[in-house]
């Protein structure tokens, strides 16, 4: 028996797409959110999740950054899919017959340009690839998905334009997720950590925070920030850095970040993908 990965979302998302290009040795199991992939995860029902975390034309995916350092899962590594978004209808439908085109709320925006030309109107769903086998369910030519290739082929639709998304890079960052961590040192691109850290909201407190970071040389790739239980007073921050844990400059900036900080837990320790 295969062993699982976890995606928020249903077959022929870009979750699904993103496991056939990281781990295609594993059967895909979609989850109706992203802490049902989680606990999927948590309770021994698949091994990994794969989830999204940002995007370059929409940004974070803010739910699971606020999900990440509860979770109880560590990253073990990461992956970036070449999100091309496409229009599908039902077989016979044209690109003029396309009233509304429904996809999830992350998607609409990043083709708001070819909807606005067409005089297409934008439909919520929780999920794209659920947009996809709705549409095919619905079996009406004026409606549409706004999907992945493989969403169309899973699902019986035609493509009715291709890569209509307004950004020419845009692309999806995704973490592997696991019970366990692995802090060996794997990947010939160099290593990714990932951690989160809180300080106190004073005058200086993130300056003083980061200041190891730039005097031993760190490159900081991300710096997220969170308020700490609706409070004003306190703030969490999400960090990627290059490099690892026991690599002496990495030691040394952590070192400092720990005497101006408090709760700092490492998350992930990750090869950097080869897109990076």
């Amino acid at each position: 028996m295969r062993q699982k990965i976890a995606i928020q979302g249903e077959l022929g998302s870009y979750s699904h797409e993103a496991c056939r290009n990281k781990r295609p040795d594993m059967e895909v199991l979609p989850c109706r959110g992203f802490e049902d992939a989680i606990n999927a995860v948590r309770s021994g029902e698949a091994e990994l999740a794969m989830l999204p975390v940002e995007n370059t034309t929409y940004g974070r995916v803010a739910d699971i950054h606020r999900l990440l350092p509860h979770s109880g899962l560590r990253i073990i590594d990461e992956a970036f899919v070449r999100v091309h978004i496409n229009l599908l209808g039902v077989p016979g439908a044209t690109l003029e017959d396309i009233k509304e085109a429904h996809s999830h709320l992350v998607l609409l925006p990043q083709c708001a340009g070819f909807l606005r030309e067409h005089d297409i109107r934008g439909r919520v769903s929780p999920d794209n690839a659920r947009a996809a086998r709705e549409v095919s369910e619905r079996a009406d030519v004026t409606h549409a998905a706004l999907a992945s290739e493989l969403a169309g082929e899973i699902y019986g639709l035609n493509v009715l334009a291709r890569h209509i998304e307004d950004q020419g890079n845009n692309t999806t960052r995704f973490l592997t997720m696991s019970r366990t961590a692995d802090l060996s040192r794997r990947g010939d691109k160099g290593m990714i950590t990932s951690f989160v850290f809180q300080v106190r909201n004073i005058p200086a407190a993130l300056y003083k925070a980061m200041g190891g970071f730039a005097t031993n040389g760190v490159n900081m790739t991300k710096l997220e920030s969170y308020m700490v239980g609706g409070s004003f007073t306190a703030t969490q921050f999400y960090a990627d850095i290059d490099g690892h844990p026991e690599d002496e400059n990495v030691k040394r900036a952590m070192d400092e970040l720990a005497y101006f900080t408090t709760n700092i837990e490492v998350l992930g320790v990750y090869p950097a993908d080869q897109i990076r």
